[in-house]
């Protein structure tokens, strides 16, 4: 029962079984369970780092060491993993990569921030430290940053290949072959604002998977694929040269809006509705021919009568197709999503070198290909199990948000943790022109940038404090700030001549968003828990329930 003293009297305001924690003890919750969600997520950080499986109430399993999946299959129930949570769902959404960049350099600013407050040092002062800390290490990032020619496909596929680098989807040449893969999607969706800047949305790249064959047999596709069957068996099974009838209208007889009631008294008057019904739809069926469309594609349903005309036609019919993927499809193949066949011409339809139905792992599905200069396009992922497909997905989609960083903003920085400790390097010397207790703040920021090489040695095997102390002295000398940690062979090497590269939109955003984390943390200085409907207040650890 939460209460306060007025006067000397003792004043309840909180229902019984209500929980509270204030000052320093709400602070120190707060630091404990971020510190303890970012060590969850820390081993899986690099390209050696460790997988971790996580298993559903329902028995579903996920194995990955993807930052933001982790986080959200763990079911985190504490407000403060909560927000954890949502840097690394930002981090997704932003920059498409860096989930477990973010959610461990945010971990220990707080880890930072506890030690300044044990010393007396007030939250609002760590906080202004920060946010001086973040603004320089971005302006230092845009200073020490590389241009890229989106030409460039060789610094591509090496930023590809270290977004790929921690996931567990076979060997250097699979992950070499699927970044191009992805550099070739990317490219292809390209395009630019009214002003000249390069935008690409990564909704115009659809990823199918099916389990079945290997990762070695994803396949791009210049079109749409579509986990749909062809709708009569009559119908042939592949056309090239397509003319594509993009509908939004259903080949079948509109029922009316109000109850009709139709009285027959004959068998003839019978015959000759169903033979009106027929010709209706035959009719439908006509102006599709007349339109010289080969293939209708269609959000609505196709009645049994009209797939029979259609048939007999020679034309292909694919039905109740998602309204995200017909705007794909109009993408990809030009054509114009028609929702009155009336005004069907042959200038709506949508042009594609190929389309096919394939039998992939028991199931049917309609490969639209060969389009000309699709403005969406397709990844068919392959493998040998579902949790291979499924982490393959994950990484495919971490890569196609870092090509797409690095593509959009021009700029790429050094990974292996060069990056971090030239950051850290340079927010320490600015500290010393910083007065009060703020410099405090900004020397803790530092540290907390060289978790990041501390981690990656870790993880290599490697001693961290030792692979620590030697890139901080080669970063002081002439021309080595171009230093990180070489994980393959545990040694510190050139990250230039190796060619580790990350988009800094990856490295800006973990900063940016582990920095306000940790600031919206530190502000916090009392929990109050109502007791809730099923009972119980604040649990041991200080987790309120009901706050999910």
């Amino acid at each position: 029962m939460a209460e306060d003293k007025f006067g000397g009297q003792q004043i309840l305001y909180l229902p019984d079984g209500a929980t509270r924690l204030l000052g320093r003890d709400a602070q120190r919750t707060n630091i404990a369970v971020g510190v303890a969600v970012a060590n969850a997520v820390k081993s899986a950080l690099g390209p050696k780092g460790m997988d971790k499986m996580l298993v559903s109430d329902l028995g579903d399993i996920t194995i990955t060491n993807d930052g933001a999946t982790i986080l959200q299959e763990m079911n985190v129930e504490h407000p403060v993993a909560k927000i954890m949570v949502d840097i690394a769902k930002t981090q997704d959404k932003e920059a498409g990569d860096g989930t477990t960049t973010v959610v461990v350099l945010a971990g220990e600013l707080l880890r930072g921030a506890g030690e300044l407050l044990e010393q007396g040092v007030h939250p609002t002062t760590i906080i202004k430290g920060y946010k001086i800390a973040a603004e320089k290490s971005a302006e230092f990032l845009t200073h020490i940053s590389k241009e890229i020619d989106p030409k460039d496909d060789a610094i591509l596929q090496k930023i590809a290949m270290v977004s790929m680098g921690s996931k567990n989807i076979g060997d250097d040449k699979t992950k070499e072959y699927l970044s191009k893969l992805v550099i070739n999607a990317v490219k292809q969706v390209m395009d630019k604002d009214p002003r000249g800047k390069i935008i690409i949305d990564h909704d115009l790249i659809k990823i199918e998977k099916k389990v079945g064959g290997s990762i070695a047999d994803t396949q791009f596709i210049s079109g749409v694929l579509i986990d749909k069957e062809i709708a009569h068996p009559g119908m042939p099974k592949s056309i090239k040269s397509a003319k594509i009838a993009l509908l939004d209208v259903a080949l079948e007889i509109e029922k009316t809006e109000t109850d009709a009631k139709i009285e027959i008294t004959s068998p003839e008057q019978m015959q000759a509705f169903l033979r009106q019904e027929e010709q209706m739809l035959k009719d439908m069926v006509e102006k599709i021919k007349n339109s010289k469309a080969n293939i209708i594609i269609t959000q609505k349903g196709i009645d049994d009568v009209a797939q029979h005309f259609l048939a007999k036609a020679g034309i292909i019919a694919v039905r109740r197709v998602k309204k995200s993927d017909m705007e794909k499809l109009s993408k990809a193949t030009s054509g114009k999503i028609v929702t009155s066949l009336d005004d069907l011409n042959e200038e709506d339809l949508g042009f594609a070198g190929m389309v096919e139905e394939k039998k992939i792992a028991g199931e049917q599905m309609v490969f639209v290909e060969d389009c000309k200069n699709p403005k969406s396009v397709s990844i068919f992922i392959r493998g040998g199990t579902q949790h291979v497909v499924d982490e393959a997905e994950r990484s495919l989609t971490d890569v196609i948000g870092a090509i797409s960083s690095v593509v959009e903003d021009n700029k790429y920085v050094l990974g292996g943790g060069a990056t971090e400790v030239d950051l850290a390097i340079e927010l320490r010397k600015y500290s010393n022109d910083i007065g009060g207790r703020e410099q405090l703040a900004i020397q803790k920021f530092a540290d907390a940038l060289e978790i990041i090489p501390k981690t990656l040695s870790e993880s290599a095997g490697m001693d961290a404090i030792d692979t620590l102390v030697q890139l901080r002295n080669k970063h002081r000398t002439a021309d080595g700030n171009t230093y990180g940690v070489d994980i393959y062979k545990n040694i510190i090497g050139d990250m230039q001549k190796l060619g580790v590269f990350e988009p800094i939109r990856v490295k800006k955003q973990a900063i940016y968003s582990a920095s306000e984390a940790s600031e919206i943390i530190l502000r916090i200085d009392d929990m109050i828990s109502s007791k809730s409907k099923g009972g119980g207040g604040m649990p041991p650890g200080g987790m309120p329930p009901g706050m999910d």
